[in-house]
């Protein structure tokens, strides 16, 4: 059984950095493209990064772009998320993905195997 589990998740100031993980379980970890969405009160979930089965290759939102850094360890069966310069409109649910397709896609319906979310709150 696919397993995924965020962690890391918290209260912060706007300004301050966080690293999120996931750790994966259940399944071959490098066969999968590995993404974080996101999900706030009231919103669609929304793409955030992904990445690909060998870490070559990282894709993300225009809204995170320079201030996130998404990266994975198939040794650990981990992919983390690292959040600089976080912002009040990043506070959502987070959550990772794992997609089985050939590249890196955005759209959540893509993804297969989902995590139960971690709560990052943002305040100004």
């Amino acid at each position: 059984q696919v397993q995924l589990a965020e962690s890391g998740g918290r209260l912060l100031q706007a300004g301050d950095s966080l690293r999120l993980s996931c750790a994966a379980s259940g399944l071959t970890f490098s066969s999968y493209n590995m993404g974080w969405f996101r999900q706030a009160p009231g919103k669609e979930r929304e793409f955030v990064a992904a990445i690909s089965r060998s870490a070559g290759s990282t894709l993300y939102a225009d809204s995170v772009k320079g201030r996130f850094t998404i990266a994975r360890d198939n040794a650990k069966n981990t992919v983390y998320l690292q959040m600089n310069s976080l912002k009040p409109e990043d506070t959502a649910v987070y959550y990772c993905a794992g997609s089985r397709l050939y590249g890196l896609v955005v759209a959540a319906g893509l993804y297969d195997s989902w995590g139960q979310g971690t709560q990052v709150t943002v305040s100004s």
